[in-house]
């Protein structure tokens, strides 16, 4: 899945101690089997280039993405940075909101689903349960339902836990499985290896500064993205998430 003309990422937010991005599909992340270049490595050469560094540059992987999901990921470029944004991930004191499309609408508007997961890692895939099983992890995600266009339903959903593949087998489990995501049951794939699945918006408290960062991560530069734009009524408030406080 090449980016071939697309840029690998876009810089949506960046100081001395974090950087967050705007990932592309078909970008790895961090390296795996297919030793493909990554988007650490890309991120790597824009820091030493923007700010002409000597040597090697530091950049911590504080998440992942799925290689064919697009949206935020966050670095931290220090030490420091990385220990206090892993600490806000093991607290789940950051609010993360994806973005779906599905061909089928869910039963209800909203609601919150709980499974518990067994990744296969020889297929690289996942497993729902209803109930606990053997080697499994609770999974948790609320949703919403936000609207219809060309027969293709927009959700958005907040993840509580951060379970590998958990909102693809998820949303699955539920009758609702991604567009594209013929891994996770969707009827066919979509021409570029990528599935409709994108990392919309982060809220935290930033680790050194203590300031609030709200960051919004643009969709896919495709036309069958941007028309469920207009579905996006509601703008998060940080003013709602006073819980993070």
């Amino acid at each position: 899945m090449a980016t071939r003309n697309r840029k690998p990422f876009h810089v949506i937010y960046e100081d001395n101690h974090l950087i967050i991005v705007n990932k592309a599909s078909g970008v790895l992340v961090h390296e795996d089997i297919t030793r493909d270049k990554t988007l650490e490595d890309y991120v790597k050469e824009y820091i030493k280039e923007k700010y002409d560094k000597p040597g090697d540059v530091y950049l911590g992987t504080v998440h992942r993405l799925d290689r064919p999901v697009s949206g935020i990921v966050i670095f931290a470029k220090t030490s420091k940075a990385l220990t206090r944004m892993n600490e806000l991930f093991r607290k789940r004191d950051i609010q993360k909101t994806y973005w779906a499309i599905t061909d089928r609408k869910p039963e209800k508007k909203s609601g919150k689903l709980t499974h518990w997961l067994v990744k296969n890692n020889d297929r690289n895939t996942v497993k729902a349960y209803d109930e606990e099983v053997p080697d499994s992890q609770k999974a948790e995600l609320h949703y919403r339902y936000i609207g219809t266009l060309n027969k293709h339903h927009l959700i958005e959903v907040d993840p509580i836990t951060g379970r590998p593949h958990q909102i693809r087998v998820q949303l699955a489990s539920m009758g609702c499985p991604i567009r594209g995501d013929v891994k996770y049951g969707y009827s066919k794939a979509n021409i570029d290896g990528s599935i409709n699945l994108h990392a919309r918006r982060v809220y935290f408290i930033h680790p050194v500064k203590k300031e609030p960062v709200l960051c919004k991560a643009a969709v896919p530069e495709n036309p069958f993205w941007e028309e469920f734009l207009e579905l996006d009524k509601e703008e998060i408030k940080v003013e709602n998430l006073g819980f993070l406080h």
